[in-house]
């Protein structure tokens, strides 16, 4: 990959062949580089790795035609890391479910049952677009530098990812995670993890949101408690009037940002 300097951020985007459970298929790749990635010759920065690409950093490209603005606020705060995501299956039939769940679920509302392939999807991370990514720029390749984030389906990738793939992930950020694939299955990974005490993770879900599940308030209370009880670094908020969409998850960028750099670099 090649980038011209530039005196902001610079996201590029190009399409790769993603190994899909219903087969090969183009999918949209995003990088965002900081202006310091220019600037700096030798400077090395860590990766924060997002599900759901498509909706991170333009309006034109997000799914219900609003993103997260991800590139603007860190072109704002002149944060020093990189950011590589990929955007999700797009099937009609609910695919991205399949892709984004660890466990086996059912939901008729979405049209399940669901073969949870979120391990799949994880190994693919790890194995191909990790080593893409750390071969192709200048990252800090390790632990301590490689992150992970995602709202909704990609918040539980993202408790799943620090769980199952501590050796790989030290900090995450989960937003509005979906609790209700699965939540046995979810405190279960969580208990038999080995999860380090120096993981970070941000962990949010909006008061509105509670509406809509009579379970979610007791979900976002056990799993924090099951997180506490692994002394990881846990911010947990509920965020006041905050709803289940992009627009609300660009609110949280300035805390949850925050929390996932803090004291790295």
């Amino acid at each position: 990959m090649k980038y011209r300097r530039s005196r902001t951020g610079t996201i590029k985007y190009w399409t790769l062949e993603y190994p899909c459970f219903t087969g090969p298929e183009p999918r949209r790749a995003y990088v965002y580089l900081p202006a310091s990635y220019y600037t700096s010759r030798f400077r090395r920065f860590p990766v924060l790795y997002m599900f759901d690409g498509h909706n991170v950093f333009y309006d034109s490209h997000a799914t219900y035609g609003k993103s997260w603005g991800l590139g603007e606020y860190l072109n704002k705060i002149k944060a020093p890391v990189i950011v590589a995501a990929i955007e999700c299956n797009s099937s009609p039939n609910n695919g991205r479910l399949s892709e984004y769940s660890p466990y086996d679920f059912n939901d008729e509302q979405f049209g399940g049952p669901f073969k949870g392939r979120g391990e799949e999807t994880m190994q693919w991370f790890i194995n191909e677009f990790k080593p893409f990514i750390d071969e192709n720029l200048k990252t800090l390749p390790d632990r301590k530098h490689t992150f992970i984030a995602g709202s909704s389906m990609g918040g539980l990738m993202t408790l799943y990812a620090l769980a199952a793939h501590n050796d790989v992930f030290s900090r995450g950020m989960a937003l509005s995670p979906s609790f209700f694939v699965d939540m046995d299955s979810l405190i279960k990974e969580i208990r038999r993890s080995k999860m380090s005490s120096d993981t970070v993770l941000y962990m949010d879900y909006g008061q509105n949101e509670f509406k809509f599940s009579p379970d979610s308030r007791k979900n976002f209370a056990d799993i924090t408690n099951e997180l506490l009880k692994k002394n990881v670094m846990l911010t947990a908020r509920i965020v006041p009037n905050g709803n289940h969409s992009e627009a609300s998850w660009e609110k949280q960028l300035p805390l949850c940002i925050n929390t996932l750099l803090y004291e790295t670099i």
